[in-house]
């Protein structure tokens, strides 16, 4: 059982894991704003996913060799997980978070995204046999009212639809992206060995569909615009490999070491708010009264989904277990 707080003066491993765990969703709430300044600038999408997952990956190799000893086969062993890890956990949703915020405000589409989780719910249902109990299902409700306020669909402003799909493409790569973290136990491949290499497999198959010519890939080496002030292209490539990418995996696989799987997802949430926040103080980004209000309500439908998962496990049928999501352990793996 992790004890949280402190004794004698000195941070006990819940107390670092907490604070492990919101600096991973801190950092992971840049991504955002750094991929839009870019964007901004005249690079397309899949350039910036591509600079992030590659330059990330250069930058995970030597300690992921380290930490594989020359054990190459259990990469053999896990090829399968890894590459579906590396198209549709890694390379697919930050494509579709990019398509996103390059069409809608960078806290529309990440609230959007997070309807991954109520759609993990949803999977494990239909797939699983997994019933969702009254608490999920009554969040599920409240999660779609936010999203039809984050949307204003009541509204007269006119809404951008693709931008909107792309974000509801990658929720789906969300859902994809925590069903398939959730090995646990059953994995072999450290945490930081399996971000390292399915960002290798992110970043081939990005380079591979964009030299076929199926993907736009627009860059430049011009300044960009971020907080008011012209920097340096190297600059937002930087904070989207080093600080979203990089920071954000080796922090969250302490923060899911020292929390546990639950508690460590429940604080990812945070991200949402992080997200906001920074594309408000970065980009001058900030959504309306109404979206504010739908967000709140995202954010509860979200959390009560969440909250009823830290229910004890005792109660639910022994099987679901070893189909639980794990959203913690996606911390460990990277997103």
């Amino acid at each position: 059982m992790t004890v949280i707080g402190t004794r004698a003066g000195k941070v006990t491993p819940g107390t670092a894991g907490l604070i492990l765990a919101v600096v991973s969703a801190a950092t992971f709430g840049t991504s955002g704003t750094f991929a839009t300044a870019l964007i901004g600038s005249g690079w397309s999408p899949g350039a910036a996913v591509l600079a992030r997952v590659a330059v990330a990956a250069l930058i995970l190799a030597v300690p992921a060799l380290l930490r594989l000893r020359g054990q190459w086969v259990m990469l053999r062993r896990g090829a399968g997980r890894v590459t579906a890890y590396g198209l549709l956990a890694v390379a697919a949703p930050q494509l579709c978070y990019f398509e996103a915020v390059a069409r809608i405000p960078v806290g529309v589409a990440v609230l959007l995204e997070y309807l991954g989780v109520v759609l993990v719910v949803g999977w494990l249902w239909l797939r699983h046999g997994q019933r969702p109990r009254r608490l999920t299902i009554t969040g599920g409700a409240v999660a779609i009212a936010g999203l039809a306020m984050v949307l204003n669909l009541a509204g007269s402003a006119g809404i951008n639809l693709a931008g909107v799909m792309w974000a509801l493409l990658g929720a789906v790569g969300l859902a994809t992206f925590f069903l398939l973290s959730a090995g646990g136990a059953e994995e072999p491949l450290p945490p930081l060995v399996m971000t390292w290499a399915g960002m290798c497999v992110g970043a081939a198959a990005l380079a591979a569909v964009a030299g076929a010519g199926a993907l736009p890939m627009n860059a430049g080496t011009g300044d960009v615009r971020v907080l008011g002030h012209q920097v340096s292209w190297i600059v937002p490539v930087l904070g989207l490999s080093l600080v979203a990418a990089v920071i954000s995996y080796v922090t969250g696989i302490g923060a899911a070491r020292r929390l546990g799987a639950r508690l460590a997802s429940f604080v990812s949430m945070s991200e949402v708010l992080f997200a906001i926040a920074f594309a408000w103080l970065l980009l001058g980004q900030l959504p309306t009264p109404a979206q504010f209000a739908g967000g709140a309500l995202i954010l509860a439908g979200v959390t009560m989904v969440r909250f009823d998962e830290l229910r004890p496990a005792s109660r639910r049928p022994a099987r679901a277990t070893a189909h639980q999501p794990g959203l913690a352990q996606s911390q460990a793996t990277g997103r």
